[in-house]
């Protein structure tokens, strides 16, 4: 389940930056700030599990 967790956070991190990168291409301020939004819910996902298995540890 952590590895299914750990991917799910890297594959939101990656579409984060292809959408903001996408929106600042266009301009399009809120495409851009949902990709940084995006970034941003992945690394808090990343860093739970990062949490996680330091405890297991």
């Amino acid at each position: 389940m952590a590895e299914n967790q750990k991917a799910q956070a890297k594959t939101e991190q990656a579409k984060g930056k292809v959408k903001e990168t996408v929106g600042r291409t266009v301009g399009n301020e809120r495409m851009e700030a949902e990709g940084r939004m995006e970034q941003a819910r992945g690394d808090a996902r990343e860093a739970k599990e990062k949490t996680k298995d330091a405890f297991r540890h």
